[in-house]
C-alpha cells in the first residue's frame, strides 16, 4: 500500500508538470503490452481536474485517445508482422498441438462475424483490455470499425476511471471501493450486452 501510494504521488506531480499529453503518453503504454494498469493513471489525473488544474473532460478524451493509440500499435504489428508469423508457426509445428490452418481460417471468420462485439467488450475487461487489438489484427479486421468499437469501449472505461478520480480521488479508501464495485459492474455490465447479442443473433436466424 505503502508503494501505491509513493506511486499514485509520482503520477500526480508528473500529470501537474506534464498535463494531457503525459495521461495520453501513459494511456498508450497501457493499451500495448507494458504492464501499467490504467487504475493508477486516469484517477489520480481526474483529482487533480477535481482541484481544478486540469479538466476532467480533457483526461478523459487524452485517455480515451491514449487508449486507442497503443491498440492501433498493437493492431498494426499483428496484421503486418504477427500473422505471417503465426500461420508458419501453424505450418510447420500445429499439428502438435491440435492447431491447424482450419482452425485459424474459422477464427478470421468468427472475427469477421463478431469481431465489432469482441473487440468492445474486450476493451471493458480486465486482462483482455490489452490483448485484444491482437487477434484483430490476425483476423484482418476493418481498420474503421475496429477503431470505432475500440474508441468506443476505452471512452466507456476512461469516463468511469475518471469520475471515480473526481469525485473519490480524496479519499482512498472510497476510491478504492468504488473501483472495485465498479469493475464488478462492468463485468456484469459485459455479460448482459454479450447474452442480448447472441439472443439477437439467434432470433435473427
Amino acid at each position: 500500500m505503502e508503494f501505491l501510494k509513493d506511486f499514485v504521488q509520482y503520477f500526480l506531480l508528473f500529470f501537474e508538470k506534464s498535463s494531457y499529453l503525459g495521461v495520453f503518453f501513459l494511456m498508450t503504454l497501457e493499451s500495448t503490452l507494458i504492464p501499467i494498469p490504467s487504475e493508477i493513471i486516469i484517477p489520480p489525473a481526474a483529482y487533480l481536474a477535481y482541484q481544478g488544474k486540469l479538466s476532467l473532460w480533457g483526461v478523459i478524451l487524452a485517455g480515451t485517445l491514449g487508449s486507442w493509440a497503443g491498440a492501433l500499435i498493437n493492431y498494426f504489428l499483428a496484421l503486418k508482422f504477427g500473422r505471417p508469423m503465426f500461420l508458419r508457426f501453424v505450418k510447420r509445428y500445429g499439428k502438435y498441438i491440435l492447431l491447424t490452418e482450419y482452425s485459424f481460417q474459422k477464427m478470421e471468420k468468427f472475427w469477421d462475424q463478431h469481431g465489432h462485439i469482441s473487440t468492445f467488450i474486450g476493451r471493458l475487461l480486465p486482462g483482455l483490455r490489452h490483448v485484444i487489438s491482437i487477434p484483430a489484427g490476425f483476423a484482418r479486421m476493418g481498420l474503421f470499425l475496429f477503431s470505432f468499437y475500440t474508441l468506443l469501449g476505452a471512452l466507456l472505461w476512461c469516463s468511469f476511471l475518471g469520475f471515480c478520480g473526481y469525485f473519490f480521488g480524496k479519499n482512498e479508501e472510497l476510491l478504492k471501493t468504488y473501483l472495485e464495485r465498479g469493475s464488478i459492474g462492468i463485468v456484469i455490465f459485459c455479460g448482459v450486452i454479450l447474452g442480448l447479442y447472441i439472443w439477437f443473433k439467434l432470433k435473427r436466424k
